[in-house]
């Protein structure tokens, strides 16, 4: 009965929790959780323990899944077709908006303006106040060619009429470099040995193995090349056709096939891809082979002369897109024209949007494909700041990523706004500042993988500091300045740095120490460290991009460790080793190595049902007869990766190769991990992990590690820090770009850049020891630092 009036709470004021009972995705062991709704409800627990597993891929996906069923049986045959999360129950759902890390743009003409609708209404603004006027908003588009097309067109509707047509578009695209703002110049010598013939295997590309029917024997079988003869004595119409013939049709061995010149078949293969988004030995070819320059004809710009030839009151489209947001949201408020009105308050309040969410150092020009995980996830954010929905689920994947403690602050101000709008926010956190102000708190856990997957704890914030769980007892840790700092063994000059926002920085990176180079978000680190150290010789470079891998990539494919396994299988067993390869000849043929066979139900989720053939196990059977040390290969992938560690260190299966990767995956903390455990199943923590793994078996004197907390619990940053001391300690020179306290109370030395962000950074504020730091409180650093030590 309600107080106030006497009478019965209204029956849809009851549904106020989401309920989920019984989810059983990837490692959660039938959860069963109430969450309550209108309310800022943290997850947290150790990378690997099913935080994602719980809120993306069961409460997130089922809401969008039932979203989707509202639409036609048409439409949905448009849209990604979502299976039904392994749950018996999940009620009180709303609708949910997911903001991820997921790397923005896969396109190189992706950009931040065209991310987040800014160009877009750029483009209008433009199209109507600019001067001289040069056409509709698409003449202002990097994205849009101009095209005229003229002939004659025949209508078939009662008696056929023939007219004659005429088709124009405007674009601003430059012709020259065709959007990019870039132009590439090839190193001929790095595709291919001039010295060889086709048949001799004279091709360097990576993939281009001499029998592959797709690409190598399409050019050596086309006719229109001698495969015999050595490239270096090609006519000059045989290189003409070799590298720059247009697409023709050839017949290789009675297969229809398409023949193109070898450099617009590297461009269209290599480089209309983000580089960014390219496997690391791709990336290192294209590094080699290509250089990439700022595009003479539009000065990086990416637009055509007409496009920047308009102005308002004196300023470009281009000359906007490369202003800093914050700069530009003030000259869209000087704008005073009633006509497009509308449009320039909607487009003031996204270019707020930005400065509120902490990126007004951005320009929106800046390729999408360049920002952090941390910037991409608040980026998408800004379409939601000025939303008028209400009663809403907001899903976040680490918020605080890549944040400065001075931004964190800000960020919780954002997504308790959010809750007071009256919608529920759901967050994937690990920073104790943000886990500070739920209102709820759910830790997964106790451990990683298998391990995990069981609440450990739901309440208060108050509960879990009491609690007894992993992370209730770390809750309150904090790193202590270290008494005695290692002393530098020399040191690696920077000098005159100016990439981005740089001033012309000079800075001596100290060597055979741990560095921590920090600053606020868009201060300058990322650009001094990877414009002026990445790159150089003896450098080994572990950044923030994503790792690419289908459903078949696993940790043992990733790592390279899958090489000297089957290897020793094949040397065990007096076979070939591709027999033992799941994505080779060894293959069940039912599933093709799969493990599963999947059945396409149209707009309907597909069905995937483990293969009976060989009963998920990948390989044939006859393979599955061949053992190493009493085990078969489907049962070595089964394997932790700290049981497979000690059978391939000793005894029958002793295989030095593979142990030496095996334990630098058990030093990053992923002995947890299954060898064949898909990569898709990974939580951003452990591919984190898996990438510095793989790294650190590279031979290099110093290591440059970009935010390697990010997706870190904090029990697994005092192993990171145990691992940089190991680094260090082995002779090596670790330089971090990081914000969390605990890293820079244990580094040797730090560099500090600000004093703030974009066009306010770009200088070096502080470098010494973190012990001078905290005296100084010079900087926002220094003073964040000084609070977490307790000083």
């Amino acid at each position: 009965m309600s107080r106030a009036t006497g009478t019965r709470p209204h029956a849809a004021d009851r549904h106020d929790l989401i309920r989920v009972h019984g989810a059983r995705v990837n490692n959660l062991k039938d959860v069963s959780i109430e969450i309550p709704k209108r309310r800022l409800t943290v997850f947290t627990g150790v990378s690997g323990s099913g935080k994602s597993s719980l809120v993306f891929n069961t409460i997130a996906a089922e809401s969008q899944r039932l979203i989707n069923e509202t639409y036609s049986a048409f439409v949905q045959g448009f849209m990604p077709a979502l299976a039904r999360p392994e749950v018996d129950v999940l009620e009180g759902l709303t609708t949910a908006i997911i903001v991820d890390q997921q790397r923005m743009g896969g396109d190189t003409r992706s950009t931040v303006g065209t991310a987040t609708d800014a160009n877009a209404m750029l483009r209008i603004l433009f199209s109507r106040l600019g001067t001289p006027h040069i056409g509709p908003p698409s003449a202002y588009s990097f994205n849009t060619a101009s095209v005229k097309a003229s002939g004659a067109i025949t209508v078939e509707r009662g008696n056929k009429k023939t007219v004659k047509a005429t088709y124009n578009r405007t674009g601003g695209m430059c012709t020259e470099c065709e959007g990019r703002g870039t132009v590439s110049d090839i190193d001929l010598t790095q595709l291919y040995d001039d010295s060889k013939s086709l048949a001799e295997g004279a091709f360097t590309i990576p993939g281009w193995k001499s029998d592959s029917f797709w690409t190598v024997r399409v050019y050596a079988e086309s006719g229109f090349l001698d495969p015999d003869k050595p490239i270096a004595k090609y006519t000059k119409r045989e290189m003409r056709d070799f590298l720059y013939r247009e697409p023709t049709k050839v017949k290789v061995e009675g297969v229809n096939l398409t023949y193109e010149g070898l450099i617009p078949k590297i461009q269209k293969s290599f480089l209309s891809k983000d580089k960014d988004a390219l496997q690391p030995h791709i990336r290192a070819f294209v590094e080699r082979a290509v250089t990439f320059t700022t595009c003479p004809a539009c000065d990086g710009t990416r637009l055509s002369e007409g496009a920047r030839s308009s102005k308002i009151a004196g300023i470009s489209i281009a000359d906007a897109c490369a202003m800093q947001t914050s700069d530009l949201a003030a000259w869209i408020r000087e704008l005073d024209e009633p006509s497009v009105a509308p449009l320039l308050t909607a487009l003031g309040q996204t270019l707020d949007s930005f400065v509120e969410i902490g990126l007004g150092y951005l320009a929106l020009d800046r390729p999408a494909g360049t920002l952090s995980g941390g910037e991409a996830q608040r980026v998408k954010m800004i379409r939601h700041l000025g939303s008028s929905l209400t009663d809403t689920t907001y899903v976040f994947d680490e918020p605080t990523a890549g944040l400065h403690p001075h931004d964190i602050q800000r960020m919780n101000n954002l997504l308790l706004r959010l809750r007071d709008k009256g919608n529920t926010v759901l967050v994937v956190e690990h920073k104790p500042e943000t886990i500070v102000v739920a209102d709820h708190v759910v830790d997964l856990g106790p451990g990683a993988g298998t391990a995990g997957g069981t609440v450990c704890f739901e309440g208060t914030v108050d509960g879990l500091r009491a609690s007894d769980t992993v992370t209730g007892r770390h809750f309150d840790d904090r790193s202590t300045l270290k008494a005695d700092t290692r002393k530098p063994t020399g040191v690696l000059e920077v000098r005159g740095a100016s990439a981005n926002n740089l001033r012309g920085v000079d800075v001596d990176i100290p060597l055979g120490v741990l560095t921590v180079v920090t600053g606020v978000a868009g201060s300058g680190k990322s650009s001094l460290i990877h414009g002026s150290v990445a790159g150089r010789d003896g450098v080994v470079t572990v950044d923030q991009s994503a790792i690419r891998g289908s459903r078949r990539s696993n940790p043992a494919t990733y790592t390279g460790l899958l090489d000297p396994v089957r290897k020793a299988f094949a040397k065990a067993n007096d076979v070939k080793p591709g027999l033992f390869s799941a994505n080779s000849e060894g293959a069940c043929p039912t599933c093709n190595g799969a493990g599963v066979v999947f059945t396409d139900l149209a707009m309907m989720a597909g069905v995937a049902t483990v293969c009976e053939e060989c009963e998920g196990k990948r390989f044939q059977a006859s393979v599955l007869e061949y053992r190493l040390g009493g085990r078969d290969i489907s049962e070595v992938l089964a394997m932790p990766v700290a049981e497979a560690e000690e059978f391939f260190g000793s005894g029958d299966a002793r295989t030095p190769a593979a142990h030496r990767i095996l334990e630098r995956l058990v030093d990053v903390g992923l002995g947890y991990l299954s060898l064949g455990q898909p990569l898709t199943t990974l939580s951003g923590g452990e591919r984190q992990r898996l990438k510095l793994a793989t790294h650190m078996g590279e031979k290099g004197g110093v290591y440059v590690l970009d935010e390697p907390t990010t997706g870190l619990h904090l029990a697994d940053v005092e192993q990171l820090l145990g691992l940089l001391d190991r680094l260090v300690d082995s002779g090596r020179s670790v330089v971090v770009i990081e914000h969390h306290q605990a890293v820079m109370a244990h580094a040797d030395w730090i560099i500090d850049l600000g004093p703030g962000a974009g066009h306010d950074g770009g200088t070096l504020v502080f470098e010494g020891t973190p012990g001078d730091l905290v005296a100084a409180r010079s900087t926002l650093t220094g003073e964040h630092l000084a609070q977490y030590v307790g000083a």
